[in-house]
């Protein structure tokens, strides 16, 4: 009789065959998986009992449900409740308290809250008057600054990457909002705006500060003429916010942090409907409110293009891509190619700062590709939405 290990897999007959008795033996690699062993020598290649795969999975569903509790808080249905936001600026932006000469932005590049601000910076021209500090999501989720030393020095790319903390030197974010008069014991968002003379955080929501950008800093502005939020066109801008920010903006949050079946399958419909009304809109019209870019384009540009590689899969947000709606992807292209916009877009840390970072999503820490659709290459590629412009008016001629 040949031998066979325990793992099933033959041995050629030995000599001495009818002089010894037959002995088992385990194959072991040079670096074993104590689990995977231990798994192999209890149930071969089958699969646990039952009352093994039960125990397990009551085990993680707890263990999920209090990491989501702490990473996306929820109400008693399961409803993800975003926290608002504590550092808030006044309705006018003429308020003397703010230093307008030393402001320094706090940004992550994963986070779509934080993306408006940068864009709206690019657009307005305040490169040179609002330094940024790029913060990076950590092991644990928090946000952290690049060592200076380890940052990336090729002064050709023109695609923005994580940095050293350029006001404060801090190591975290954490340490910055810390280190303000009386401290802080809140969440440490991005985007935050911090008077780099008063040691103070001056904002962490951001629509005041894309608001701030827009028309509260034209004296530093190199582009004081672009007005992304006219007083005409306030009405709509307004309009169109409260439709995108609770079913998109906020919506692909509410489906993919969901804590609830039914808490699920509100916010995806609800995204989904809304996703449908806004297609159908920009059918007729090259952006939300006419002819012209304004803040609210803004505000669902930083979710479009997140949408395809994060949302659709990591959130669930799966009832359609949005290369499968027409009129919403171009107009995402048509956004993404105007100057200075495509730099703001850093897809692989986007991706890196979702699918690495968000545990209790996707364990494993395995980032997808890129799609394909939505590399740049892509997305530069002709939208032909200006066609539906009523008068002559080129947004790309007012970026300077």
């Amino acid at each position: 009789m040949p031998s066979s290990s325990f793992l099933g897999s033959s041995l050629p007959p030995s000599s001495t065959a009818n002089r010894r008795r037959p002995h088992h033996t385990i194959r072991m690699s040079l670096n074993p998986n104590p689990i995977t062993t231990l798994t192999k020598l209890l149930w071969g290649q089958s699969l646990p009992p039952n009352l093994l795969i039960s125990a397990a999975r009551s085990a993680w569903s707890a263990t999920w449900h209090l990491m989501m509790s702490q990473l996306a808080p929820s109400d008693p249905t399961g409803r993800y409740t975003r926290s608002a936001s504590q550092f808030r600026l006044p309705l006018t932006n003429n308020n003397p308290t703010i230093s307008r000469q030393n402001l320094h932005l706090y940004v992550g590049l994963p986070c779509p809250w934080a993306h408006r601000t940068l864009i709206v910076r690019a657009l307005k021209g305040l490169e040179q008057s609002i330094p940024v500090s790029i913060a990076a999501p950590g092991a644990d989720g928090s946000w952290e600054f690049t060592n200076p030393s380890l940052q990336n020095k090729d002064s050709s790319t023109t695609t923005l990457l994580p940095t050293s903390d350029k006001a404060n030197r801090c190591k975290t974010l954490k340490e910055v909002y810390n280190s303000r008069s009386g401290g802080y014991n809140g969440r440490s968002t991005v985007p935050m705006l911090w008077d780099a003379d008063n040691k103070e955080v001056v904002c962490n929501e951001s629509y005041d500060i894309i608001e701030f950008f827009n028309s509260g800093l034209n004296n530093l502005s190199t582009n004081p003429t672009l007005d992304l939020s006219p007083p005409q066109l306030k009405p709509k801008i307004d309009k169109w916010n409260r439709i995108i920010y609770p079913n998109i903006n906020n919506g692909v949050y509410r489906s993919g942090f969901a804590q609830s079946q039914e808490a699920y399958d509100s916010a995806v419909n609800e995204l989904f409907s809304t996703l449908d009304m806004v297609d159908e809109h920009l059918e007729h019209s090259r952006y939300l409110c006419g002819d012209e870019l304004t803040l609210a384009d803004v505000c669902l540009f930083t979710t479009l293009i997140r949408f395809d590689p994060v949302y659709n899969v990591l959130f669930k947000c799966t009832k359609k891509k949005l290369i499968e709606y027409p009129n919403l992807h171009g107009y995402m292209k048509d956004i993404y190619q105007i100057p200075k916009v495509a730099a703001t877009c850093n897809l692989g840390a986007i991706m890196d700062g979702y699918y690495k970072t968000l545990f209790p999503l996707n364990p494993g820490g395995i980032g997808p590709a890129i799609p394909y659709a939505c590399e740049h290459e892509m997305l530069s590629k002709y939208h032909d939405r200006e066609c539906l412009s009523v008068v002559e008016n080129d947004v790309n001629a007012l970026i300077l």
